[in-house]
């Protein structure tokens, strides 16, 4: 996902196996990559060849959405937020209520 993420164009396969560790074989960045298009991670344009992938989230929105998910499956959101907050930076915990000031 990082190199997805990353990426200003949608990126082959093989561009992505060109830029992992190991050398992976192209049917197993396939595999994964049609895993997280499935997950809804990732799109796929199928109308050439190869198909090109690109993130259907950035990872600013992913993070977000992680976030909101953790919270909302919580049986006390409350807490879960002043324990959030109660661990925020100064800096961040300004942020944080410049953002709510808005």
């Amino acid at each position: 996902m990082d190199l997805l993420w990353q990426s200003t164009t949608p990126l082959a396969a093989t561009d992505v196996r060109d830029e992992l560790a190991g050398d992976p074989a192209i049917t197993t960045v396939l595999t994964v990559l049609g895993r997280l298009e499935t997950k809804g991670f990732l799109t796929r344009d199928r109308r050439r060849r190869p198909h090109l992938f690109r993130a259907t989230l950035s990872r600013d929105d992913y993070m977000a959405e992680l976030m909101h998910e953790v919270l909302g499956s919580s049986p006390d959101r409350e807490a879960v937020l002043a324990r959030f907050i109660g661990r925020a930076s100064k800096t961040e915990a300004d942020h944080l209520r410049k953002l709510l000031g808005a």
